[in-house]
């Protein structure tokens, strides 16, 4: 099946598409800050540029699209029928590039967590995930 998008069209999508302050993050980054965590957002000098940093807890936190960061069976991590290949390399490409800040990251003694867009809702299940990532023992969220 042909993309029912003509290819300038689909190139100007995809251009306006944020890296940062996405909406899955942004809904990450309320309800952490409504449980009473704080954090920094995109600390350049870590590998990778992580979304969010609980520097106390050594913890980083991507927020990652299903579609560019290819989350397994998940319906969101659809594949554009038109230009393959590029889009094969592509992601490809953003995998590796993933577990390579991945693999930096936890040698220099962070521990790595990902929250995939699909998890961001309902909100009580993100709650759960957020408490239970910084706090696996009982959910509890002291620092």
């Amino acid at each position: 099946m042909v993309d029912h998008v003509p290819v300038e069209k689909r190139s100007e999508i995809m251009r306006a598409v944020k890296p940062k302050d996405t909406t899955p993050e942004l809904l990450v980054r309320r309800m952490a800050h409504r449980l009473g965590l704080r954090f920094r957002l995109h600390v350049k000098k870590l590998p990778g540029c992580p979304d969010i940093v609980f520097s106390r807890k050594k913890t980083v936190i991507f927020v990652h699209g299903c579609f560019w960061h290819r989350h397994q069976d998940c319906k969101k991590a659809t594949t554009p029928k038109s230009n393959l290949k590029f889009w094969e390399e592509k992601f490809l490409r953003n995998v590796e590039r993933d577990a390579e800040d991945r693999r930096k990251l936890e040698r220099l003694g962070w521990r790595v967590c990902v929250i995939w867009q699909c998890e961001t809702a309902p909100p009580d299940r993100l709650e759960q995930l957020l408490r239970h990532i910084l706090h696996p023992q009982d959910g509890k969220l002291g620092f």
